[in-house]
């Protein structure tokens, strides 16, 4: 997948494995939402909730 290079490897000994850290992250609080909202209850994905028509210049007749 990925292959470590010097400077990520010197970047993670200075401040540490950010993208790990944030994949934890992310998953705790999926795990949480999991625990509070029933399936049934889970929000609509933002890409799904802002997709409806759209409007181009042009599209309306004068």
């Amino acid at each position: 997948m990925f292959q470590e290079t010097p400077i990520y490897t010197r970047l993670v000994a200075e401040q540490g494995d950010v993208p790990a850290q944030v994949r934890g992250e992310a998953q705790r609080i999926h795990r949480d939402l999991e625990r509070v909202m029933p399936p049934g209850r889970r929000p609509v994905p933002a890409v799904q909730a802002q997709a409806g028509p759209s409007f181009w210049p042009g599209d309306f007749s004068s």
